[in-house]
């Protein structure tokens, strides 16, 4: 199906500063010298403690019928569920080649399943007469304002001559509607020839301030390894890749254009996740001990911290369990302090790699909860107590101020015992008092208005909670009021 060839090790970056001195000439005016300036030396990466190893007891993830390989997995943690998409093959179901299958679980231990607990069948399969007409996989899915993005691997003929990467979108991640036309929206740069002719392929897809990043191989890159191995990145504003994209090098993000000299981990098969609590992007590929988990700050300019391991057999490339935009999971123990790290991977090769399990670890050690912009992203969804003793609410980057703790309990995942000074600089939205007004739609919409008149949509549970009395109002009298925001889980 493609090349197996082993990993090579990242090469160490070298930062050399260089100081230049300067004094004035024998018998000149001119400056008098001045004490040098102290250079910041660069940081060093910061070591993470890791513990909480889990994983799951067998196989969590496989096809409704007896297929030779399920690898590739992409995990969401979205909507209470666990919803994965992987790569494999059932024989009889759609053309001959890779299809994309997908499943769901309430815990990444499995077992994953289709809607009803019914076996899992191929959601998206090869275009005849497409690029990608025999050959879909590696997806990688993202959901960003309500749509799901899929970005794949796709092939006409033979999977080792002429990979490309696709994209699709759905309202459900069930149903995909290919995107650009139908066309590859990344292709092998050719710039060198190597003997793995794999191409362009292995994507991973995350969104992160307005910008679509993707992560993939390319073995014909400049800046691959001897054997192709290597990781490039392209940014843009849209899910196709023709607004404004961008490509990193070694002097960061640049039009498109340039060569793809830089790569961010020699490796095949990578992929990852933007960590708030971390302030870093996380890089899963795997390595002699497990996965490995290399940090990258936002600019791509250092490591901020020294990797991390997850242990355990492996046969393929990972798939973290990620948020809807590709940013890792909150810890709900300690949402400030630990990034919890799970991910599924193909453990076995009868004689393709099969049988997904499930390997975790906690890292701790974080400093998550810094600086106001880390707040807003770790704690969205939490509360803490706020100094007027109530409790602060954050959601969708505001701070909204409850004055029952019940009530912000109602509103949360959780209520923190301990107030995080950093959420101070995020000026308060509004203030929801005791026994506050509420009023509900003619849809059924339940809200409550804050000190400043503005209309929060809650549950029917938490109004009532605060001591409200909800009265049914016309909808021109809801929205009379400027809607401020929604507080429901």
């Amino acid at each position: 199906m493609r090349d197996r060839i082993p990993l090579r090790r990242l090469a160490g970056l070298a930062v050399v500063v260089l100081l230049a001195g300067c004094s004035p000439v024998e018998g000149t005016p001119g400056p008098q010298p001045q004490p040098e300036q102290p250079v910041e030396q660069p940081k060093a990466p910061i070591a993470l403690g890791v513990g909480g190893a889990r994983g799951s007891a067998g196989v969590v993830v496989a096809g409704g019928l007896p297929a030779p390989y399920n690898y590739g997995p992409t995990v969401l943690q979205d909507g209470g569920q666990y919803r994965t998409w992987w790569c494999s093959q059932l024989p009889g179901i759609g053309p001959p080649g890779d299809d994309i299958l997908t499943a769901a679980s309430g815990s990444p231990d499995g077992p994953f399943t289709a809607a009803g607990g019914a076996p899992a069948v191929p959601t998206f399969s090869g275009q005849p007469g497409g690029f990608d007409g025999m050959h879909t996989c590696d997806p990688s899915v993202s959901k960003v304002d309500g749509r799901y993005y899929l970005y794949y691997t796709g092939a006409a003929g033979d999977h080792a001559h002429g990979n490309a990467i696709g994209v699709a979108s759905s309202p459900d991640g069930l149903a995909w509607r290919r995107e650009a036309g139908g066309r590859p929206i990344v292709t092998a740069s050719g710039e060198v020839n190597r003997e793995n002719v794999y191409g362009a392929g292995q994507p991973s897809a995350l969104y992160l301030d307005g910008w679509f990043y993707l992560m993939f191989t390319d073995t014909t890159a400049s800046g691959a390894g001897w054997n192709g191995a290597g990781q490039f990145v392209l940014r843009a504003r849209n899910p196709e890749f023709t607004e404004q994209p961008q490509a990193l090098t070694e002097k960061g993000f640049d039009a498109v254009g340039t060569k793809r000299s830089r790569s961010v981990v020699d490796a095949f098969s990578a992929d990852w996740m933007w960590v708030p609590a971390l302030d870093a992007f996380a890089i899963a590929h795997q390595t002699a001990t497990g996965t490995t988990i290399t940090f990258w700050d936002r600019d791509f300019t250092r490591h901020p911290y020294l990797p991390v391991v997850v242990p355990g057999p492996w046969q393929e490339g990972p798939g973290l369990v990620r948020g809807p935009e590709g940013h890792a999971p909150v810890s709900t123990a300690d949402p400030c302090g630990t990034v919890p790290v799970d991910l599924l991977r193909a453990t076995a090769l009868f004689p393709a790699p099969t049988d997904i399990r499930h390997f975790g670890v906690d890292v701790t050690g974080a400093d998550g909860c810094r600086t106001p912009q880390q707040v807003v992203a770790v704690l969205d969804g939490f509360a803490v107590p706020s100094p007027a003793r109530t409790v602060d609410v954050v959601r969708n980057g505001q701070r909204v101020r409850v004055e029952r703790r019940s009530v912000a309990a109602q509103l949360v995942t959780r209520v923190l015992d301990v107030r995080v000074p950093a959420l101070d600089g995020l000026p308060v939205a509004g203030t929801i008092l005791a026994a506050a007004p509420a009023m509900r739609s003619p849809q059924g919409m339940v809200g409550l208005l804050d000190d400043n008149g503005q209309l929060w949509t809650v549950s029917a549970a938490a109004a009532v909670a605060n001591g409200s009395t909800i009265a049914d109002v016309s909808q021109q009298q809801w929205d009379a009021h400027a809607s401020a925001g929604d507080l429901r889980r």
